[in-house]
């Protein structure tokens, strides 16, 4: 495996867990005196109790001393962590030493001078506990502090009194306090019934107060709560943590992870310490080495691991000065900075940052693994003996060498395991064959041996056994994210392990490149089991018809394998391909369909979202590429799947819909000759369309109306679009605007039209119009009848990629006719929500401006790449309207933060725009709105 960054030198002397108290003043990040002079505070608070007599203002007197103190103790803390930004179990324990002298001297000033007791009776003891995270010393700067308070008996009036006086001392502190006050016997009590107080009990520590009632509580939790109820309290960890993380996204490689509650994140660390103490009794994560639990390296990933989560956090709440658990985009780039990372390699710096952090989310999910399973061996309760004898009955049996250790693929004898290379691979085929899951003292085995594996390198047996694996069962992500988890695909080819927890700093892709790539191989695998037939008929159809399985597979697997680097990942990835292919046991003629699909990968997805596909051109050109209706299918289903593994809600209607559309007309094209595709066919076919969608209509009428358009008009659009024009042409004036919205259920889209005396600018008015109201164009053309109205067509989404509800489109509309009529001006009032928000701020798209004479029969299409903000197509077409350019259509594509938008225009003579000079006049006017617009956005 890559091993890990050492961003921060300044670290390598941090320990890990060592054997210390939370609340000792040893080992802090920086002297303990300096973070808080207890003698010196104790002294100021018994001044001010000696002068002030008045319990309100001797009270108030506290609060500011307190505040001082803890203000400039924290100051402190966070300056040393400055200075060492991996020293995160010293940060975390000089937190708690400073907390732990708040809460003593609020103590203090209740129970000696606010609420003193000369001879107090044995009921009117009391100990303030630190349960919890604060109780087991884990305090990042904004963490609650959990007390409880404990009382021999019944809570009695001046304990309630204590306590009432040191919570509002704390309180104005502005420390976030849980609390509770009881009695042993209550905590016994309530422990039972919640595991969450029972989970917060186990991490009890006494800060202050009367010790033997501390010592009294530990006793009976050990011997009546704690004792013969491991199984229990294992069961319950198991399924918060499964609740915890669907909540979460249960996905460890999320690319804006929640580093306390996700998956791989401090709270599994955590629950793997209060599992291990509860049910072996630890006291130090060290003892599970030598009770056999974890090896030593495990430990040691174990520690790594803690310190990172541990320093990130910490960085997080120091950066958003407030408790922030969700490492967002624009937290991301501050802590890498802090950690010490820098840019290197052709990637940014949180781009290294975030693929440590994803290796260490990766390390913990292994040792959650192997600890969960060692203690559900032994503790979990046991299926009834007749439902595990009916789910092995229906399981294969194992082959040769392999055996059942606690219901789990385990291997008879290491050494002749060992012998054999190729039986590390056979393993993971033999789990999806029979169904059961991995031992976990197999996986370590194989994580052991992983130069075993480098060695299989072009073996033959070893590319069948691999690819038997991925085509033979069904399933084969879940195969494969456990061979990438244990290292094993980064072995067995080894440009894959440079993708492992690569994170895309962009707000378009959800996951990891690895994670990215196993998802579309799911998708893949669920397309063949007929799971998306409903939703996905062409690609699942092509299926059904048969292609070269192994060549579909093989080039997802290696479709993103050329990322992070400089040059462009589809060139370096078909390169990489090239040698890779062969090595799986690919013939010539399947490797080089496979090079030519990771080369042209993105081809389809590019020409269906940023191409205009009523464009005959643009078929015909796609139909040159791609040859043959073999690499069409193959290219179709890979880019189904490679957009739908992107993210969860990437993939919708409207996509499908464009896909949909390119994939039918080239393969029209492809079969039957491209003069299949011409203008004329489809502009015909059109016209009768309506004829039949109007029947009611005068024939005087229709006629005209069939007459009045130019001949892109009839070939761009679907009849229901014709008959929403139809409706608004008739009958209409010169001065007059109509608008109609109308629900495209097959492009998930919102569609306006537009009808209205066509005059220059009237493309970037309406523009204007749609952003005005919030409205996210995808797509858009605009065509001038022969009699001089514009009928412009919109398609637009609501900002969560939806058509807009029914009941928003009435006020819609009167905007849009207020906008359209120069009630309202665009540019004054897009001004206050032209804005890009903070933590979509750090994306940086470099603003590329091309044109191409090639690309369309008639237009010249100028497509503007760059960073994504509102108001920008308005801000575009306004600038190509002022520069005299006619724009026919546009087409946009939103990648997150990045979006391309692409103008199909002539110049005011009907003419493409060949000059040079006049390309590179309307580039630099482009940059400079775009500038001006970014620089607008950000203020």
């Amino acid at each position: 495996m890559i091993p890990l960054q050492n961003p921060s030198a300044s670290a390598a002397s941090e320990p890990l867990l060592p054997d210390i108290e939370p609340n000792a003043p040893g080992d802090l990040i920086c002297p303990a005196h300096k973070i808080l002079d207890t003698e010196a505070l104790l002294a100021t608070l018994d001044a001010n109790a000696a002068s002030i007599t008045d319990a309100k203002e001797l009270r108030a007197a506290t609060v500011a001393a307190l505040a001082e103190v803890q203000e400039t103790g924290r100051a402190i803390i966070a300056d040393a962590f400055t200075e060492k930004p991996l020293a995160a179990r010293r940060v975390c324990r000089s937190y708690t030493y400073l907390t732990d002298g708040m809460v003593r001297a609020a103590f203090h000033v209740a129970r000696s001078h606010l609420h003193p007791l000369s001879n107090p009776t044995e009921s009117e003891r009391l100990a303030v506990m630190a349960v919890g995270g604060y109780g087991r010393g884990e305090m990042a700067p904004f963490s609650d502090v959990d007390l409880l308070f404990l009382t021999p008996y019944k809570i009695t009036a001046w304990a309630e009194s204590v306590i009432e006086s040191m919570l509002y001392i704390l309180w104005d502190l502005k420390l976030k306090v849980g609390h509770s006050a009881r009695t042993v016997k209550d905590c016994l009590r309530l422990g039972r019934e919640d595991f969450t107080i029972r989970t917060a009990l186990l991490e009890h520590r006494l800060v202050d107060g009367h010790a033997p009632l501390a010592e009294e509580l530990d006793t009976q939790l050990w011997q009546k709560l704690f004792k013969r109820t491991g199984a229990e309290f294992v069961e319950a960890k198991l399924e918060e943590r499964e609740e915890r993380l669907k909540k979460h996204g249960g996905q460890r490689y999320l690319v804006e992870p929640n580093v306390k509650e996700g998956k791989g994140g401090l709270r599994d660390l955590q629950s793997l310490y209060w599992i291990a103490k509860y049910v072996k009794r630890v006291k130090k994560v060290d003892t599970l080495v030598r009770l056999k639990v974890f090896t030593q390296e495990e430990l040691d990933n174990f520690r790594l691991a803690d310190r990172f989560l541990w320093a990130t956090r910490c960085h997080m709440h120091l950066i958003a000065n407030r408790a922030s658990e969700q490492l967002t985009f624009d937290i991301q780039v501050e802590v890498a900075q802090r950690m010490g990372y820098e840019d290197k390699g052709g990637r940014r710096a949180v781009e290294h940052f975030m693929q440590d952090y994803f290796r260490h989310a990766t390390r913990v999910g292994e040792l959650t693994r192997i600890l969960l399973t060692d203690l559900e061996a032994r503790h979990v309760k046991q299926e009834p003996a007749i439902i595990g004898f009916l789910r092995n009955a229906r399981r294969k049996k194992l082959k040769p060498g392999f055996k059942l250790k606690k219901n789990r693929i385990a291997v008879v004898n290491k050494r002749n395991f060992l012998k054999d290379p190729r039986n590390l691979l056979r393993v993971f085929e033999e789990a999806l064959r029979t169904g059961y899951f991995i031992h976990p003292d197999l996986m370590r085995l194989i994580a052991a041996n992983l130069d075993l594996i480098r060695g299989l390198e072009g073996d033959k047996e070893a590319a069948r056994i691999f690819l038997g694996t991925l085509l033979k069962h069904g399933n084969p992500e879940r195969a494969l994210r456990r061979m990438n988890e244990l290292g094993v695909l980064g072995a067995f080819i080894p440009d894959f392990q440079t993708i492992v927890a690569m994170m895309q700093f962009n707000m378009y892709h959800s996951y990891t490149v690895d994670e990215h790539t196993i998802q579309t191989i799911s998708h893949l695998a669920q397309i063949e089991r007929g799971e998306l037939i409903e939703e996905l008929p062409v690609a699942s159809s092509i299926l059904k018809r048969g292609v070269n399985r192994k060549v579909l597979y093989v080039a997802l697997l290696l479709h993103d394998i050329g990322k992070g680097r400089a040059e462009d990942h589809s060139i370096l990835g078909a390169k990489m391909a090239r040698y890779i292919a062969p090595r799986l046991g690919l013939t010539r003629d399947e490797c080089e369909t496979v090079e030519w699909l990771v080369r042209y990968h993105l081809l389809m997805s590019d020409m269906a979202q940023k191409r205009d596909i009523a464009d005959p051109r643009t078929v015909r050109d796609f139909a040159k590429a791609v040859k043959t209706v073999k690499r069409l299918d193959l290219l179709c289903v890979l880019t189904v799947c490679d957009i739908r593994g992107v993210g969860p809600d990437v993939w919708n209607n409207w996509k499908a819909s464009l896909i949909r559309a390119l994939y039918r007309q080239t393969k029209r094209g492809l079969e039957d000759g491209m003069e299949a595709l011409n203008r004329e066919e489809r502009g015909s076919g059109a016209k009768k369309n309506l004829r039949a969608a109007l029947p009611d209509w005068d024939k005087k009428d229709l006629n005209r109306e069939l007459a009045r358009h130019y001949p892109p008009y009839w070939q761009g659009l679907h009849v229901t679009a014709h008959v929403d024009f139809a409706n608004l042409l008739r009958g209409i004036s010169t001065d007059e605007i109509r608008v109609e919205l109308t629900l495209d259920e097959d492009r998930d889209a919102t569609r306006a039209c537009f009808a209205m005396a066509d005059h220059p600018g009237i493309f970037a008015r309406m523009c204007g119009a749609l952003a005005l109201v919030g409205a996210n164009v995808v797509d858009a053309r605009t065509y001038t009848s022969k009699d001089g109205f514009a009928t412009a067509i919109f398609w637009i989404q609501d900002g969560d990629g939806h058509p807009y509800d029914v009941s928003r489109l009435p006020r819609m509309k009167s905007m849009i006719h207020k906008t359209l009529t120069g009630e309202v001006l665009p540019r004054e009032a897009l001004a206050p929500r032209d804005k890009i928000k903070k933590r979509h701020r750090p994306f940086v798209v470099p603003t590329s401006v091309t044109f191409d004479n090639e690309g369309s029969e008639i237009y010249t299409i100028i497509e503007v790449d760059t960073r994504d903000r509102p108001g920008l197509l308005h801000d575009l077409s306004r600038t190509l309207s002022e520069s005299n350019i006619q724009i026919a259509s546009a087409v946009i594509a939103t990648f997150g933060a990045q979006v391309v938008d692409t103008f199909y225009v002539k110049d005011m003579f009907g003419l493409k725009l060949h000059s040079q000079s006049k390309q590179a006049a309307i580039e630099r006017k482009l940059r400079e709105a775009i500038t001006r617009g970014s620089e607008r956005a950000r203020a």
